[in-house]
């Protein structure tokens, strides 16, 4: 922000193109040009306008990296001991916001395997524009000065959000067997069984994220991010009808489409999942899921006496 705040006020410069680390996540850098900092002083809205961004994907290392199971840590790339993040949920994070991507070194990769690729990429982020490259070549006109970037749509841009607020899915042609769906259920997961099933993920599932409804203390929905080997799960907020009365009514005075799917006894409780794969099965992913599900006995009991080798209990916040 100092830097940026330095050059605008040298008047000197038409045009800043700013690359960042390649462990850097595209949503901080995004937001430092959307609001005042309150610690520095420094208001770059009314110094520059973020134009762009862009996410350069390696197509010969692309399936390397994505199923390396490896750290930042592991390559010596972390920003210190703390910085425990996977590098497939680094590569996911930056495919899945961004307005340009550039899938390089293209020469590298056959065809078949090209249009594979990028037929999973189109899975993961459908909307921006995606420019096949060799040698980072590009013409300097599709990543400068394109009046692409919108906070609100580039942060909800992602497949997996867009495949949830379908109203339905309709079954497509998938080419190159990559395809979709969403895993909703009104019965919540048995702890140590979908510990079990998340131990022996299916390796078809290339990318899963959405909110798990746990039968465990707390009553709290649990956040299931999966990308390739890398499986993050944890505390995702209360559920709202788990909320005191008058939160609850708050709530759903301020946001009515609650309501659509809205459970007579159960609220908002529910799992919904969302799988992008390629060759998935579908009925075979769902019937194992649903092995994890509680029974109609299950329900009945004292759920906080499940085995639960899960991250939980938790206080969320």
């Amino acid at each position: 922000m100092q830097e940026i705040e330095k050059l605008v006020n040298e008047g000197k410069y038409d045009y800043i193109l700013i690359e960042s680390t390649g462990i850097s996540e595209p949503v901080p850098v995004a937001q430092t040009f959307t609001y005042a900092d309150e610690e520095s002083g420094i208001d770059l809205t009314r110094l520059a306008r973020l134009d762009c961004l862009v996410t350069v994907v390696d197509a010969n290392r692309f399936w390397h990296d994505f199923g390396s199971g490896q750290s930042l840590l592991d390559r010596n790339q972390a920003t210190g001991d703390e910085d425990t993040r996977d590098v497939v949920d680094l590569l996911i994070d930056q495919i899945e916001t961004c307005d340009v991507l550039l899938l390089n070194k293209c020469d590298l990769v056959d065809d078949t395997e090209l249009n594979k690729l990028e037929g999973v990429i189109r899975k993961l982020q459908p909307n921006a524009k995606i420019i096949r490259t060799e040698n980072g070549q590009v013409n300097p006109s599709e990543i400068l000065n394109t009046d692409r970037f919108d906070f609100e749509k580039v942060s909800m841009s992602a497949g997996w959000i867009q495949e949830l607020e379908k109203e339905s899915h309709t079954p497509e042609t998938e080419e190159y067997g990559i395809g979709s769906f969403v895993y909703r259920r009104r019965k919540p997961f048995h702890p140590s069984r979908l510990a079990e099933f998340m131990s022996y993920w299916p390796e078809e599932v290339v990318r899963a994220k959405g909110l798990v409804w746990l039968a465990a203390e707390g009553d709290v929905a649990a956040s299931l991010s999966q990308a390739g080997p890398s499986i993050q799960f944890g505390p995702a907020g209360h559920w709202i009808a788990a909320l005191p009365e008058a939160d609850k009514e708050e709530i759903l005075r301020n946001e009515p489409d609650v309501l659509e799917k809205w459970d007579a006894q159960w609220g908002d409780r529910q799992t919904e999942l969302v799988m992008i794969g390629i060759d998935m099965e579908r009925a075979s992913i769902e019937d194992e899921l649903d092995q994890c599900l509680l029974s109609d006995e299950e329900m009945l009991g004292d759920w906080g006496h499940f085995d639960n080798p899960l991250p939980w209990p938790v206080e969320a916040v």
